[in-house]
This record gives C-alpha cells, structure tokens and sequence, in this order.
C-alpha cells in the first residue's frame, strides 16, 4: 500500500515538525489538536519552520507555499477517516495514547495504518486497545523532524511484513534512514542514550568535574555535536525523567535510575532549553 494522506494527532513540538516533514514531502496532512488554541499555535510553529527554512535556502517560497496548502488543521478525530495513516504524537501517558488509539481504530478504514512516536512506551499495549494490531506499530521521529535523518520503526509481534515495509517505503519518501528495533522500552536509541546521560549526570552531581568540562570532554574527546548536559537540556530534562522511569519499571536495572539532581530539576520547573533553564541558562 502507498501512503498518500497521512494524519498527525497533535500539534506540539513533535507533531508540527512531522506534519512539516510528511508535506514537504508531497504528502497530504491532516493534523490535530484539542483545541483552536493550541492548534493555531501548531500551524504557526508549522509556518515559521518552513519560513526559516526559506531563508536559509533550504526550500523556496513556492515550494513552502505547496507543503502549506498540503496541510489541513482541526480539531476532530473523525477527520482522519480518510487516512492511510495516522500517527500519534501526543503526550508521553500511556492511558492518553491507549484512548487515542481506541478512536481511532474505530474512525478509520481497515487499511489505515496506526504508529506512534512515543521514545519509550510499549507499542503493544497501545495496540491491545485496536482490531488491527497487525497494522500497528512505532515511528519514532528525531526532533527536529524536518532535519533530523533517522527514522525509528518499532514492530511489535503483531506487527505484520506487509504493514512494515509500507512503513519503511513512507519513512524512505521522506528521505529518512530507516533502522527497525523490537518493542522493549528505549527501542535502539533511548536504550544506549539514556544510560549515558544518566551517567553524565551522576558525574556532575559527584562532583567529578564542571558542567562545562563534562560537555567539553565527550564533544571534544569523541567528536560528538554537543555535549550529555547540553543534549539532555535539548531533549527536555523531564522527557528524559519519564524515559527513565519508563526503562527502569520494565528493567529493573539499577542504569535507568533517574539520580536525585536529574529529579530535582524537574521538580523545580527546570525543563531545559524550552523553559529556558535547564543545566544551563539560556535566558
């Protein structure tokens, strides 16, 4: 099956950037939101993403103006009905997804594929609330969507061929690099990721070395495009909390234990870069 329509349910940081990538890619959208507030915010993130991306050459006016006419907002589910697939980038609750998921398996036709870009929940039990757990299964996106080139696809035992390599030949349209991991919590990424910045953290809150030197070494010492604390600020301190909750509760593995100061943090607001302070101050 060829994906022509794609549905994007919600509209925040992630939801916007696949919205943006799937038109871009001469795919129709559609993408909701769970109200006319939000959703207008979305469509604005939408625009000034691709406005940017004009000015610095990356696509022209006209090509903007066409991926804009390809994306439709609203704030029904039942907008989806006309589908070939919808992809749930919602909040990171499972009970959340679970509702989202029940919807949608009865909004839409028995050929509509039905992903999640969760970073860590099991796509199983989402699955489990649908008639089609052969056409489920994870498409986790990098942010920022639009530019990042990998594309994360999770199967699950249900998960049928014909379903992933539709899902592979739609992640290949949007020029992502395609790699496929079983449905553990983490998948291949967040599974080696997080312990490593865990570590970081220990490390700072040991009082190994600063902040700034963590950072320094591992960018410097192995060439990579920014430091633990720094990406950790980036991915959101509290996405990283819950991803480590998450890991934890399926492992039991003493890794995945958030420490203390990363708990602190979050308890305190500081989120990281989208909240302006984080590790670092960003005002």
């Amino acid at each position: 099956m060829e994906i022509k329509r794609v549905g994007v349910v919600g509209c925040g940081l992630m939801g916007s950037g696949i919205s943006e990538a799937c038109a871009r890619s001469g795919h129709q959208v559609v993408v909701s939101e769970i109200n006319d507030e939000l959703l207008s915010r979305g469509l604005d993130r939408i625009r000034g993403s691709m406005a940017k991306g004009v000015e610095r050459g990356k696509l022209s006016q006209s090509q903007m103006d066409e991926a804009l006419g390809r994306i439709k907002g609203t704030t029904r589910l039942e907008d989806f009905a006309d589908c070939d697939l919808v992809i749930e980038a919602i909040t990171e609750e499972m009970e959340a997804k679970k509702g989202v998921f029940a919807r949608l398996d009865k909004v839409c036709p028995p050929h509509t594929i039905l992903a999640s870009n969760t970073s860590s929940l099991c796509i199983t039990e989402m699955a489990s609330v649908t008639q089609r757990g052969d056409k489920v299964l994870g498409l986790h996106f990098f942010n920022p969507a639009p530019v990042m080139k990998l594309l994360e696809i999770v199967r699950t035992i249900l998960t049928s061929d014909e379903t992933l390599e539709t899902a592979k030949a739609f992640g290949e349209s949007l020029g992502k690099t395609i790699v496929v991991a079983k449905d553990t919590p983490g998948f291949i990424v967040n599974k080696l990721l997080v312990p490593y910045l865990l570590d970081a953290i220990r490390a700072l809150e040991s009082g190994l070395a600063t902040k700034e030197d963590i950072d320094a070494a591992m960018k410097l010492g192995c060439n990579h495009p920014m430091g633990p604390l720094t990406l950790a600020d980036f991915i959101g301190l509290d996405t990283l909390y819950h991803i480590a909750n998450v890991m934890f509760e399926e492992y039991r593995d003493p890794r995945y234990v958030a420490p203390p100061l990363l708990k602190r943090l979050v308890l305190a607001g500081r989120l990281g870069r989208k909240m302006g302070k984080g590790f670092y101050d960003y005002a």
